[in-house]
């Protein structure tokens, strides 16, 4: 399923994949993923978490 999704790399990110990236999964979910680790394990948190977080980091 996460190779289906269209995932968006952190605007903070560097040329070395030392980032992570983001997809929005149909079930309004945000699934979260390293780049060195495209197959690894996925955090899942809700989209109105991720809102939240949005928000907190864009405030700093």
């Amino acid at each position: 399923m996460a190779a289906e999704l269209r995932w968006i790399r952190s605007s903070y990110s560097d040329d070395n994949d030392a980032c992570v990236e983001f997809a929005v999964n149909p079930q309004d979910t945000v699934l979260v993923r390293d780049t060195k680790d495209q197959a690894g394990p996925l955090l899942r948190v809700s989209s109105s978490a991720w809102a939240a977080f949005v928000r907190l980091a864009s405030a700093s």
